[in-house]
């Protein structure tokens, strides 16, 4: 029982150590973010058509931290997952510790590639919509507090969804998951995936659509990859035959 309780001890000494690298490099990559932040800010805002308000002189820092913290969140991925590669490593073998450590870079690119995705193709069709809304009806006045507010909201969504290939093939390689399970939850997985796009995106259906077609096939991506990784994890434990 003693030894049970040091092992469990020791496993969350463990976790505290990487949440604690986890948030410290979080915070790091924040401030060294705000430094840049500025000119992030006007190249976000040098095609707009529209002119951007403030409020009160507290408006402009709370945007910065915003984008101070995207960013930052975009470098901590990596290192996150680098710090809980090295508390499940012990768990694994030689090989599960090689494929599983080739993810890391992955995630990073996965996230970018869904951000932007959501900043030049998601984003642009929704604000246009909302905006042939209030056409001939509203004088438009916007903050730019609730603007990059609803600009971090529409396209932060994306980077973690764009990570679903990577994170299945990660659990599959862990015996977590297998292709078998995720065929069989397929169901499930589209109505919890059109429902986040519902949500995500303005009620007109074009717009739905968009969104869908490509949680879908990165879905059924997923599900092929784990596939992949299931039977070569599958052929390495087959015994081998000699001759």
């Amino acid at each position: 029982m003693d030894i049970q309780k040091m092992d469990l001890v020791d496993h969350l000494s463990e976790l505290r150590k990487r949440l604690i690298i986890i948030v410290g490099c979080f915070m790091v990559l924040v401030t060294l973010a705000l430094i840049y932040v500025k000119n992030i800010y006007l190249w976000l805002i040098q095609d707009l058509s529209i002119k951007l308000a403030v409020l009160g002189p507290s408006d402009i820092l709370w945007v910065y931290l915003m984008l101070a913290a995207v960013i930052a969140l975009a470098g901590t991925i990596p290192i996150a997952a680098h710090q809980i590669w090295l508390f499940v490593r012990p768990a694994l073998s030689e090989k599960e510790k090689k494929v599983t450590l080739a993810y890391i870079p992955a995630l990073f690119f996965l996230f970018i590639g869904g951000i932007s995705f959501g900043y030049f193709v998601i984003f642009p069709l929704v604000f246009q919509f909302l905006l042939s809304l209030s056409e001939g009806m509203f004088m438009e006045f916007f903050t730019t507090e609730k603007y990059f507010r609803f600009l971090i909201h529409m396209i932060l969504p994306f980077g973690f969804l764009f990570e679903l290939p990577v994170v299945i093939m990660f659990l599959t390689s862990l015996g977590v998951l297998n292709p078998y399970r995720l065929q069989k939850a397929r169901k499930y997985s589209y109505f919890i995936l059109i429902v986040t796009a519902v949500l995500i995106t303005p009620p007109d259906l074009l717009s739905d659509i968009l969104v869908i077609i490509p949680l879908l096939f990165l879905y059924e991506c997923s599900v092929l990859l784990s596939m992949v990784v299931y039977r070569r994890k599958q052929k390495s434990t087959l015994p081998v035959e000699y001759t």
